[in-house]
């Protein structure tokens, strides 16, 4: 098996196909995200459709199995970002394979407004603060507490695309 990573921007109409890999990260990996597995596996098909208004999805795959998901959202952010990198998560079975690498690369290649991409992580994550900076990140301004989850703090950081 080769292991050959595809990563692919989503639409709408594979709603599910966001809603089995977000259900996937909240079981897993609850803890690094500030959505819910109870609140979002009773959202309707209209819930997940909707979050394509604001958002574009990437899923990376490998052979044919999905293995990781982002979304991007396009805005004026604070440090100069362009976009809002969320809800990263790779399957525990996968990583270490480049799928973040992966979907990073292929942010780089897009003619959008991504040049510039932010994202928050908590602060007690380090395994993923680790592996964002591989990936160029690098924290901006100060810990702040989430408004989501009360008592709980995520750093900010930015990265610009290498290409």
């Amino acid at each position: 098996m080769n292991n050959e990573v595809k990563v692919e921007l989503i639409a709408p109409n594979e709603w599910q196909r966001l809603r089995t890999i977000r259900l996937q990260a909240l079981t897993e990996s609850g803890h690094a995200f500030g959505g819910t597995f109870e609140v979002e596996s009773t959202e309707d098909e209209a819930a997940w459709r909707n979050k394509f208004v604001k958002n574009d999805f990437l899923i990376a795959s490998v052979n044919g199995v999905d293995a990781a998901v982002l979304y991007i959202e396009v805005l004026d952010g604070d440090f100069g970002a362009t976009c809002w990198i969320g809800g990263c998560w790779s399957d525990p079975r996968f990583r270490g394979k480049g799928l973040m690498r992966a979907m990073f690369t292929f942010i780089d290649q897009q003619e959008k407004g991504w040049r510039i991409q932010g994202l928050g992580v908590w602060t007690d994550n380090h395994s993923a603060i680790a592996a964002y900076e591989k990936l160029g990140f690098v924290k901006m301004g100060e810990d702040t507490e989430s408004t989501r989850k009360p008592g709980m703090f995520y750093q900010r950081m930015i990265r610009k695309s290498q290409i």
